[in-house]
């Protein structure tokens, strides 16, 4: 990478690291907007994609500890697992320029960086069978 960034990348694995280790909270809004849910990540990881160095995708177990107010659907429980895939991309506009930011859309990621991602988190146990 040419430009100098705000932040390298591996101050972002050192953050992520430190929420797993201490079992920091995600809170996540839920789509009916009258509730929440919190989660913790419970292990993950991540990929630089093949041909842009400037995009990481993440591949997340989470573990929901806390539903509060009104959800949508009411067979989500206390302790279910979900995965999230999510990426970090260093912006190009405004205050996010030459900053690494948290991918805030569903993620486009190439095939064969989906299949490394995925057997990835397969082979360090972040998906669980």
């Amino acid at each position: 990478m040419n430009k100098k960034l705000e932040h390298s990348f591996e101050e972002i694995i050192k953050r992520k690291n430190k929420q797993v280790a201490l079992s920091k909270t995600i809170p996540i809004k839920d789509i009916g907007r009258k509730g929440q849910h919190t989660f913790i990540c419970e292990a993950y990881t991540h990929l630089q994609q093949h041909n842009n160095e400037e995009k990481h995708f993440f591949f997340e177990r989470l573990k929901r500890i806390k539903i509060t107010g009104k959800t949508s659907n009411s067979k989500l429980k206390e302790n279910d697992i979900e995965y999230r895939i999510s990426y970090y991309i260093v912006g190009k506009n405004g205050t996010k320029k030459d900053r690494w930011t948290f991918g805030q859309f569903c993620p486009l990621i190439p095939p064969i960086d989906f299949e490394k991602l995925i057997n990835k988190a397969r082979r360090e146990k972040v998906i669980l069978k």
